[in-house]
């Protein structure tokens, strides 16, 4: 485990591997922890990045009023500290708007883009009525006693928690801090990265989970037509946790493009 501090927050972050540098971005309710399957299997050829972002896993709380363009100057000081210039960068659901907000603030760390089962934002990507229903939602359940509280969102699986994962993802789940969760979620409801959308200027990849019910294919579609020359990728039968749904096809999916978009610079890192 590595750390770096910034606004006076401790980062945590593991790296594993040599090669490329990839940055893999979690989301809301996790912690790197959920990167697993893809950190151990890309490390024979990448450097895998996995952070903990502020107030999650190994990392320290959240100070008052984060927003999100601190969670965005926090992975670039990952980014920097791990000191292989600029890095290939995947975020799944919440962590792919904070990737989107790095991309806004610091494009010169940014190698090519991995938007997974993302928004641009609810508000950017999803009708207010749902974007209504979801903060409602979020509301109960932050509203729970602590002993009470579970941080687990609706249709996050296709065909329900997978089975091989379930200690990983009950351990995850303990360790949620309430407060954490009700500032990602209330960043979620207010932002809004289509402006960004049409200026992004590097490969793009969009790797979506088919049954996805949270960031429908919709999403995904919206996206690829925003952002000049995006490829999307669909993985079958899974839905929005797709890189724990089917790992072995997402992981192909990530390497093969990660593959194609390192520089002949990175190679020789």
């Amino acid at each position: 485990m590595a750390v770096v501090r910034v606004g006076g927050v401790d980062v945590a972050y593991t790296r594993k591997g040599r090669g490329p540098v990839v940055v893999l971005v979690h989301g809301a309710g996790a912690d790197g922890r959920m990167w697993q399957p893809q950190v151990e299997v890309l490390a024979d050829e990448f450097t895998v990045v996995a952070w903990d972002e502020p107030g999650s896993g190994r990392s320290g709380a959240l100070p008052a009023g984060f927003g999100l363009a601190d969670f965005a100057r926090a992975l670039a000081a990952v980014i920097e500290d791990v000191g292989l210039g600029p890095a290939q960068v995947a975020g799944l659901s919440w962590g792919g708007t904070v990737v989107l907000e790095l991309y806004r603030w610091r494009p010169d760390l940014v190698r090519s883009l991995l938007m997974v089962d993302t928004y641009a934002g609810w508000k950017g990507s999803l009708p207010p009525e749902e974007v209504a229903a979801r903060v409602e939602g979020a509301q109960r359940m932050l509203a729970a006693p602590r002993e009470e509280f579970d941080p687990t969102l609706p249709g996050l699986y296709a065909a329900g928690p997978p089975e091989r994962f379930a200690a990983l993802l009950d351990a995850m789940s303990r360790d949620v801090r309430p407060e954490t969760m009700a500032t990602e979620l209330s960043l979620m409801a207010e932002a809004d990265e289509t402006d960004l959308l049409p200026r992004i200027a590097v490969p793009t990849l969009l790797l979506w989970g088919e049954r996805d019910a949270r960031s429908p294919l919709d999403v995904a579609h919206a996206f690829q037509d925003a952002i000049p020359h995006a490829e999307l990728v669909v993985i079958p039968a899974v839905g929005h946790m797709s890189n724990l749904e089917a790992p072995e096809a997402f992981t192909a999916a990530v390497r093969a493009f990660c593959r194609a978009h390192a520089s002949y610079s990175s190679r020789r890192s």
